[in-house]
C-alpha cells in the first residue's frame, strides 16, 4: 500500500516496483476504511512534520508495524519518533533504487528490519545520550547470550533471516525465535533497537 509523496514521486515508485514479481501495489485511496491489513505500507515523505508523524503512527498501527519509510531527512527527534512507532525499515530517498525498495518491502513483509547503517549509528548515539541523563526505561539489565549476539551481528550486517539461518546452521524458525526472545527479555522495540543496544553496551 502506497502512502504520501507527490504525484511525480508516486508515479516513479509505481513504475519501478509495481510490476515486480510477488508485489501488488495499491494506493492509499484504494483502501476501505481504517481496518487493519496484513500488507506492507510504503510511506513516502521528504521530511516528517507533525501531521506526517501522526499519520505514520496510524499507518503503522493499521499495518501491524509493517512499514517502509522512504524519507529525505530525519533529525534526532523524528528518528526517535519513528523508532517509537515500531518502524524499523527506513530507506533514504536518495538511495531508493528499485532493487533497494523491493529488498526493504520483502524484509518488512517477513517482519525484519531494513535500516541504513548511518541511521543505526545515530540511533546508538541517541540511546547513549539518553543513558547519560537518565536510565533507559525501555531496556532492562541483562546480557544477550552468545547465540543472540551472533544473530544480532549478522542482523547489523543486513542479512535476512534466511541468510542468517544458513550462515549459522539453524532453521529460520529458530532465528526468529532467538530474535523474539532477545527483544522480549530485554524489552527492545525491534531489530534496529536490539542492534543499537548491543553496540551501546559494548557487546558488539
Amino acid at each position: 500500500m502506497l502512502y504520501g509523496g507527490d504525484l511525480l514521486t508516486r508515479a516513479g515508485v509505481m513504475a519501478h516496483i509495481g510490476h515486480q514479481r510477488g508485489i501488488s501495489l495499491l494506493l492509499d485511496r484504494d483502501r476501505a476504511g481504517d481496518a487493519p491489513t496484513r500488507g506492507v505500507a510504503l510511506v513516502l515523505d521528504d521530511r516528517l512534520d507533525a501531521p506526517s508523524v501522526t499519520r505514520l503512527r496510524k499507518v503503522a498501527s493499521n499495518h501491524a508495524k509493517r512499514v517502509v519509510l522512504v524519507v529525505g531527512e530525519l533529525d534526532e527527534n523524528r528518528l526517535n519518533l519513528v523508532v517509537e512507532a515500531g518502524i524499523s525499515s527506513v530507506v533514504w530517498r536518495h538511495q531508493a533504487t528499485p532493487a533497494g525498495l523491493v529488498k526493504a518491502i520483502q524484509a518488512t513483509a517477513r517482519n525484519e528490519g531494513n535500516m541504513p547503517g548511518d541511521l543505526l549509528r545515530r540511533l546508538l548515539t541517541h540511546l547513549e545520550r539518553r543513558a547519560q541523563g537518565t536510565a533507559l526505561s525501555t531496556v532492562a539489565s541483562g546480557r544477550p547470550t552468545g547465540r543472540e549476539l551472533n544473530v544480532l551481528e549478522l542482523v547489523a550486517h543486513g542479512l535476512a533471516t534466511k541468510e542468517i539461518a544458513e550462515r549459522l546452521g539453524y532453521s529460520e524458525r529458530t532465528i526468529k525465535g532467538v530474535l523474539h526472545d532477545t527483544m522480549t527479555r530485554l524489552h527492545l522495540r525491534n531489530r534496529a533497537h536490539a542492534v543499537a543496544y548491543a553496540i551501546r553496551e559494548g557487546y558488539m
